[in-house]
């Protein structure tokens, strides 16, 4: 990946997330944030992972209304960025911050279980 690929990617995380932290929007009313920027190499297309919270319902709801404001949201980033091409916006689902809250409960869970049967020996 080039160093302006890098620069891009950081760039279009910064401004979407600065542009969904304002959105007037209620069916975001959930915490939506931007995990990573994926551009490809002739930044025409730009893969955009977010991670949100609340139930999987409201999860799903913030993936339409992002799917939905793509065109919005690109046009946005266009009028923010000095980039000659604003790439096309293709909103991922980031389930990383969920998978490692529980690898975390999990890893607590064998903890207390080394710790009680150490205790019972």
């Amino acid at each position: 990946m080039s160093r302006r690929t890098v620069q891009v990617n950081g760039l279009i995380r910064q401004a979407l997330s600065d542009l969904l932290s304002q959105a007037n929007d209620p069916r975001l009313k959930t915490l939506v944030s931007v995990t990573e920027v994926m551009t490809s190499p002739d930044l025409s297309q730009a893969r955009v992972y977010v991670s949100a919270m609340g139930s999987e319902k409201e999860r799903k709801e913030v993936f339409k209304v992002l799917v939905g404001a793509s065109g919005f949201l690109r046009r946005e980033l266009g009028k923010r960025l000095e980039i000659k091409k604003t790439p096309a916006l293709e909103f991922i689902l980031d389930r990383s911050l969920e998978a490692g809250g529980r690898l975390l409960r999990l890893i607590d869970k064998v903890g207390d279980e080394a710790d009680s049967s150490a205790a019972s020996q």
